[in-house]
């Protein structure tokens, strides 16, 4: 196992900083501080958030070890080489390499967006490895058209090759970076600070995002919703999903109801909500959970369960 050692700034006090190096680079995250013997729990945020999204829950989350990590390029993990894409395959192996260096054979897995399509992945790859999947808005990936591949992958080749080079976006003053990250994203003042904060770096004039700029370029290549349903079928832990009612454009109910069919064993729990009700409204997440992550028997009512 990599050492742990802490990281200069972010850290909250309700969880600490740690430090893993793995053949991804450094990987950073945020742990709390539970009791020796406790679930393992490694959750994963979404796209262009980091692991201050779970810190809102990390509170209601107390008995179990919940250690927040920092996907690639994101947070005060490395970004990856130049050469490198950014895809949810890449994500799930250095989530995995994470959970190795912490010697974790086996755990629980807690994603939100980014993070739980990385999450899916993973329990499909890895089935033995996961005990549970708990899921906040998502269940897969973004998934492609088959009739739209060689565009897709037309317009990534022309985003690596052809855009001009650009400096980062500076913020006048972090207040000014947690407001576009409010317009942007829907979120209130409190929780876009707490992924503003540790999202942003200080430079000459200002602030700029500290995750790496190309996560936002097109994707080469998405699997097909087929795929994607194969992966989802191949799950062999119990899943929980806690999905926003009303639900994004690009997690449809339909999508959703079509997806969550094929699992084995899975519950559904949908709740008034936006995208970030993880963060915005943390109790109810965790009371909608109930015992699923750690284990245990729930006497909680899921609402919407199914």
């Amino acid at each position: 196992m990599s050492a742990q050692k802490p990281v200069p700034t972010g850290a909250t006090d309700a969880m600490r900083e740690i430090t893993v190096d793995t053949v991804f680079g450094t990987q950073a995250a945020l742990r709390n501080m539970a009791p020796a013997g406790a679930t393992r729990v490694l959750a994963l945020h979404g796209w262009l958030d980091n692991a201050a999204s779970f810190v809102p829950l990390a509170s209601h989350l107390a008995h179990v070890d919940l250690v927040a990590l920092e996907l690639p390029g994101h947070g005060f993990s490395a970004h990856l080489p130049a050469a490198a894409d950014y895809t949810l395959t890449l994500s799930a192996r250095a989530a995995f390499a994470f959970a190795d260096a912490l010697g974790w054979d086996r755990f629980v897995l807690l994603g939100h967006s980014l993070g739980g399509a990385t999450a899916t992945v993973m329990a499909a790859a890895q089935p033995a490895r996961i005990e549970r999947l708990a899921l906040i808005e998502s269940l897969g990936g973004l998934s492609e058209r088959e009739d739209r591949t060689a565009q897709r992958l037309r317009d990534a080749y022309d985003a690596h090759v052809a855009k001009p080079t650009r400096g980062l976006r500076v913020f006048g003053d972090v207040d000014t970076a947690i407001r576009a990250r409010m317009q942007a994203n829907g979120l209130s003042e409190p929780v876009a600070r707490l992924l503003v904060e540790r999202g942003i770096a200080q430079v000459d004039g200002g602030v700029v995002w500290r995750s790496d700029p190309r996560l936002t370029r097109a994707t080469a290549v998405r699997m097909t919703e087929a795929q994607t349903r194969d992966l989802i079928a191949a799950i062999e832990c119990p899943v929980h999903l806690i999905a926003a009612d009303p639900p994004p454009p690009y997690f449809t109910s339909d999508l959703r109801d079509a997806r969550t069919a094929l699992l084995r064993d899975g519950r559904v729990t949908v709740m008034p909500g936006t995208h970030h009700l993880h963060m915005e409204t943390p109790a109810s997440v965790a009371q909608a959970f109930g015992n699923f992550i750690d284990g245990a028997v729930s006497d909680v009512e899921i609402v919407g369960e199914r």
